[in-house]
Protein backbone atom coordinates (compact mmCIF):
# COMPACT_ATOMS: atom_id res chain seq x y z
CA UNK A 1 0.00 0.00 0.00
CA UNK A 2 1.58 3.79 -0.74
CA UNK A 3 0.61 5.52 1.90
CA UNK A 4 -1.04 8.77 1.83
CA UNK A 5 -1.13 11.17 5.54
CA UNK A 6 -4.54 12.45 3.78
CA UNK A 7 -5.88 9.30 2.92
CA UNK A 8 -4.73 6.83 4.59
CA UNK A 9 -5.74 6.97 8.89
CA UNK A 10 -2.99 6.14 11.92
CA UNK A 11 -5.34 4.89 14.93
CA UNK A 12 -3.59 5.93 18.52
CA UNK A 13 -4.83 3.96 20.78
CA UNK A 14 -3.98 6.04 23.56
CA UNK A 15 -6.06 9.09 25.62
CA UNK A 16 -2.67 10.82 26.29
CA UNK A 17 -3.06 14.12 25.71
CA UNK A 18 0.95 14.22 25.46
CA UNK A 19 0.96 11.55 22.79
CA UNK A 20 -1.38 12.78 20.52
CA UNK A 21 0.27 16.63 20.64
CA UNK A 22 3.84 14.26 20.10
CA UNK A 23 2.16 12.50 17.05
CA UNK A 24 0.66 15.86 15.88
CA UNK A 25 4.22 16.75 15.21
CA UNK A 26 5.03 14.77 13.28
CA UNK A 27 2.47 16.23 10.69
CA UNK A 28 -0.39 13.40 10.30
CA UNK A 29 -3.39 14.95 9.10
CA UNK A 30 -5.70 11.95 9.47
CA UNK A 31 -5.30 10.62 13.05
CA UNK A 32 -7.72 8.91 14.94
CA UNK A 33 -7.79 8.62 18.66
CA UNK A 34 -9.02 5.46 19.90
CA UNK A 35 -8.31 4.84 23.38
CA UNK A 36 -7.49 0.76 24.83
CA UNK A 37 -9.77 0.86 28.05
CA UNK A 38 -9.06 -2.95 29.39
CA UNK A 39 -7.00 -2.68 32.60
CA UNK A 40 -3.62 -3.11 32.09
CA UNK A 41 -1.89 -6.45 33.49
CA UNK A 42 1.79 -6.88 33.25
CA UNK A 43 3.46 -10.19 33.62
CA UNK A 44 3.57 -11.55 36.60
CA UNK A 45 7.66 -11.00 36.64
CA UNK A 46 8.47 -9.73 33.59
CA UNK A 47 11.20 -7.88 32.59
CA UNK A 48 10.21 -4.15 32.47
CA UNK A 49 11.06 -4.50 27.87
CA UNK A 50 8.52 -7.31 28.57
CA UNK A 51 6.07 -5.86 30.40
CA UNK A 52 5.71 -2.65 27.99
CA UNK A 53 5.80 -4.98 25.12
CA UNK A 54 2.93 -7.35 26.16
CA UNK A 55 1.06 -4.23 27.45
CA UNK A 56 1.38 -2.53 24.13
CA UNK A 57 0.54 -5.33 22.42
CA UNK A 58 -2.98 -5.98 24.18
CA UNK A 59 -3.99 -1.82 23.64
CA UNK A 60 -3.31 -2.60 20.01
CA UNK A 61 -5.11 -6.12 19.69
CA UNK A 62 -7.85 -4.84 21.53
CA UNK A 63 -8.54 -1.88 19.44
CA UNK A 64 -7.94 -3.08 16.12
CA UNK A 65 -10.83 -4.94 16.85
CA UNK A 66 -12.46 -2.06 16.00
CA UNK A 67 -11.44 -1.10 12.55
CA UNK A 68 -10.54 -2.66 9.36
CA UNK A 69 -7.96 -5.08 8.96
CA UNK A 70 -6.34 -1.88 7.06
CA UNK A 71 -6.15 0.59 9.80
CA UNK A 72 -2.61 1.55 11.36
CA UNK A 73 -2.66 1.05 14.91
CA UNK A 74 -0.19 2.60 16.79
CA UNK A 75 -0.23 1.92 20.70
CA UNK A 76 2.54 2.73 23.58
CA UNK A 77 3.09 2.13 27.56
CA UNK A 78 5.58 3.50 29.41
CA UNK A 79 6.76 2.51 33.04
CA UNK A 80 9.23 4.17 35.65
CA UNK A 81 11.12 1.06 36.82
CA UNK A 82 13.38 1.55 40.17
CA UNK A 83 14.63 -1.14 42.74
CA UNK A 84 13.28 -3.94 40.59
CA UNK A 85 10.04 -2.68 40.78
CA UNK A 86 7.32 -0.64 38.80
CA UNK A 87 5.95 2.65 39.50
CA UNK A 88 2.93 3.14 37.89
CA UNK A 89 0.74 6.03 38.28
CA UNK A 90 -0.45 7.58 41.57
CA UNK A 91 -3.09 6.30 43.62
CA UNK A 92 -3.52 8.93 45.87
CA UNK A 93 -1.79 12.10 46.59
CA UNK A 94 -0.01 9.90 49.63
CA UNK A 95 0.95 7.92 47.14
CA UNK A 96 2.42 10.36 44.61
CA UNK A 97 4.21 11.57 47.62
CA UNK A 98 5.65 8.47 48.31
CA UNK A 99 6.82 7.95 45.21
CA UNK A 100 8.78 11.11 44.26
CA UNK A 101 10.23 10.40 47.94
CA UNK A 102 11.50 7.08 46.58
CA UNK A 103 12.75 8.97 43.28
CA UNK A 104 14.68 11.84 45.44
CA UNK A 105 18.02 12.01 44.64
CA UNK A 106 18.58 8.81 42.50
CA UNK A 107 18.51 7.59 38.84
CA UNK A 108 15.75 5.75 37.33
CA UNK A 109 14.32 4.08 34.12
CA UNK A 110 11.86 4.90 31.87
CA UNK A 111 10.70 2.20 29.62
CA UNK A 112 8.12 2.54 26.81
CA UNK A 113 7.26 -0.38 24.72
CA UNK A 114 5.52 0.80 21.31
CA UNK A 115 3.47 -1.94 19.08
CA UNK A 116 2.56 -1.10 14.97
CA UNK A 117 -0.39 -3.62 13.94
CA UNK A 118 -1.83 -3.65 10.88
CA UNK A 119 -3.92 -6.83 9.97
CA UNK A 120 -2.01 -9.72 10.92
CA UNK A 121 1.56 -7.58 11.05
CA UNK A 122 2.75 -7.05 15.02
CA UNK A 123 5.80 -5.44 15.16
CA UNK A 124 7.32 -4.07 18.57
CA UNK A 125 10.25 -2.33 20.15
CA UNK A 126 11.46 -0.84 23.25
CA UNK A 127 13.43 2.73 24.04
CA UNK A 128 14.85 2.94 27.72
CA UNK A 129 15.89 6.37 29.28
CA UNK A 130 17.54 7.17 32.45
CA UNK A 131 16.66 9.83 34.56
CA UNK A 132 18.20 11.27 37.36
CA UNK A 133 16.55 13.05 40.24
CA UNK A 134 18.16 15.85 42.06
CA UNK A 135 17.80 15.91 45.96
CA UNK A 136 14.21 16.68 46.90
CA UNK A 137 12.69 18.22 50.04
CA UNK A 138 9.50 17.23 51.89
CA UNK A 139 7.90 20.75 51.42
CA UNK A 140 9.19 20.53 47.75
CA UNK A 141 7.70 17.29 47.42
CA UNK A 142 4.52 18.27 49.28
CA UNK A 143 3.56 21.62 47.18
CA UNK A 144 3.83 19.76 43.77
CA UNK A 145 1.73 17.00 44.77
CA UNK A 146 -0.57 19.74 45.25
CA UNK A 147 -0.62 20.98 41.75
CA UNK A 148 -2.13 17.81 40.55
CA UNK A 149 0.47 17.50 37.93
CA UNK A 150 1.62 13.76 39.43
CA UNK A 151 -1.92 11.96 39.24
CA UNK A 152 -2.29 10.80 36.02
CA UNK A 153 1.57 10.44 35.32
CA UNK A 154 3.60 6.93 35.57
CA UNK A 155 6.29 7.62 38.72
CA UNK A 156 4.35 10.97 39.59
CA UNK A 157 6.05 13.12 37.61
CA UNK A 158 5.47 15.24 34.33
CA UNK A 159 8.81 15.92 32.78
CA UNK A 160 7.74 18.39 30.16
CA UNK A 161 5.64 20.18 33.10
CA UNK A 162 6.74 21.34 36.88
CA UNK A 163 8.50 17.95 37.52
CA UNK A 164 11.14 19.14 35.00
CA UNK A 165 12.20 21.28 38.11
CA UNK A 166 13.32 17.84 39.46
CA UNK A 167 15.18 15.98 36.55
CA UNK A 168 18.67 16.78 36.74
CA UNK A 169 20.05 14.59 34.06
CA UNK A 170 18.30 12.62 31.06
CA UNK A 171 20.57 9.56 29.47
CA UNK A 172 18.22 8.80 26.43
CA UNK A 173 15.26 10.04 23.99
CA UNK A 174 13.53 13.08 26.03
CA UNK A 175 10.53 12.15 24.16
CA UNK A 176 10.65 8.74 25.43
CA UNK A 177 9.84 10.21 29.13
CA UNK A 178 7.29 12.04 27.95
CA UNK A 179 5.56 8.94 27.24
CA UNK A 180 6.30 8.24 23.05
CA UNK A 181 9.99 7.69 21.93
CA UNK A 182 9.78 10.17 18.22
CA UNK A 183 12.96 8.68 16.81
CA UNK A 184 11.61 4.85 17.48
CA UNK A 185 8.51 5.48 15.92
CA UNK A 186 9.93 7.38 13.44
CA UNK A 187 12.04 4.50 12.20
CA UNK A 188 9.09 1.83 13.12
CA UNK A 189 6.41 3.62 10.98
CA UNK A 190 9.26 4.47 7.78
CA UNK A 191 9.41 0.62 8.01
CA UNK A 192 6.51 0.19 7.41
CA UNK A 193 6.02 2.25 4.33
CA UNK A 194 4.74 5.79 6.27
CA UNK A 195 6.85 8.79 5.81
CA UNK A 196 7.34 10.95 8.41
CA UNK A 197 9.08 13.90 6.99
Amino acid sequence: MVWNNTENSIVLASASPRRLALMQTLGFENLTVCPAIGEEHPPAGASPEATVTAISQAKAREVAAKFSEDALIVAADTIVWLDGRILGKPRSGEEAGEMLQLLSGRSHEVYTGITILQGNDCQSKTECSRVTFRDLTSDEIQRYVRTGEPMDKAGAYAVQGKGALFVSRIEGDFFNVMGLPLCLLGEMLKAKGVPVL
